[in-house]
Formats: structure tokens, sequence, C-alpha cells
């Protein structure tokens, strides 16, 4: 697996992140992650194809439990109202399910968190799996109907913010016919 060194740190901590960075143009890796139903308070899977023909952006964050990483979520949140029905917005952390609902219900997050908590893989599919803290590294995606990727940024100081401008034009483009 591909280790890279030198494109992700916190301060002076610098992290290795594994797996390959994708590239605009390619097919997204599918995925196999987990969130709790408020509904039924039970713990389901969602793959890539259970959102087929949808494009989807995919905010990346270390964790649920860090005041920054709940700030950039809730800003995602606020841009969710702006767009269009056939496009949504996926928060993926390391975080349990349970704990990444009860911190969407108490922040009245509603765009769907998504627990990568059950193994690496995701992390290292996307090319944000932070050796160091076995966490995420600060990432945004976005996947097109068609399953392929359209936009990536991949943030090398996990103190800042995405580029959330950037980011919701790509989302514009993306749902034009």
């Amino acid at each position: 697996m591909e280790e890279r060194i030198g494109e992700a740190f916190a301060g002076t901590e610098q992290l290795t992140v594994v797996g390959k960075s994708l590239q605009i143009g390619e097919t997204a890796p599918d995925f196999c992650l987990d969130y709790l139903d408020l509904a039924d308070r039970t713990v389901h899977t969602i793959g890539l194809a259970d959102s087929a023909g949808m494009v989807r952006l995919l905010n990346v964050v270390n964790t649920l439990a860090n005041p920054f990483c709940q700030q950039v979520t809730q800003r995602w949140e606020t841009l969710y109202a702006t767009l269009p029905p056939d496009a949504c917005i996926y928060t993926v952390s390391m975080d349990l399910p349970q704990m990444q609902a009860q911190w969407q219900d108490a922040a009245g997050v509603i765009h769907q968190a998504l627990s990568a908590s059950r193994s690496e893989q995701f992390g290292q599919d996307y090319g944000v799996w932070l050796k160091e803290w076995h966490l995420l590294q600060m990432a945004v995606f976005l996947i097109d109907r068609r399953d392929h990727i359209v936009y990536t940024e991949y943030i090398a100081d996990q103190l800042r913010e995405p580029d959330y401008g950037a980011a919701m034009k790509a989302v514009r483009q993306a749902v034009l016919p």
C-alpha cells in the first residue's frame, strides 16, 4: 500500500497518509460504511450503489469529537439546504455510528454521517488513512451520477477548512444534464 509523507500535518506533526490519491475521472471506489438510523436505532450499512444516480459530496473529517471537524460539518450542513434535489452530502469519519448519530441529533445536523470504524479500507481506498492517528485525513470528494470522481480536495493542514466555494461550484456543474 502506498504511503505518502509530507501531504498531511497538524501543527508541527507530520503525518503519513496511506493509499493513493484519487484523480478526477477515476471511478470512485465502492465503500461499505455504517450509520445509525435514529428512527429504529439500528445500524445499517450503505455502499456507493445505494445512492446511484445522485451526485455525492463526501466531507471526510478526522473525528466528530473534534470541535474543528464539528464546525466544518456544520458549515456543510448550511450548504446542504442549497443543493439540488439530486445531490447529497455525506460526512465520513472513523467515529462509531452511535457517536455520530448522538452528535448529529445534538447539533441539528440532518445530512447523513457515515462511519468507517469497521476497518481502514475506506481510508486506504480514498487515500486518506492517517497512519499515526488511525483516523481519516480531512478531504472532500465529489462523485457524479456515473460514480466518477469529478472533484477532490485533500487537505494537508488538518486545521484548515476545505474550499467550500470550489466544491459547491463542482456540485452545480455535476448536476447539469
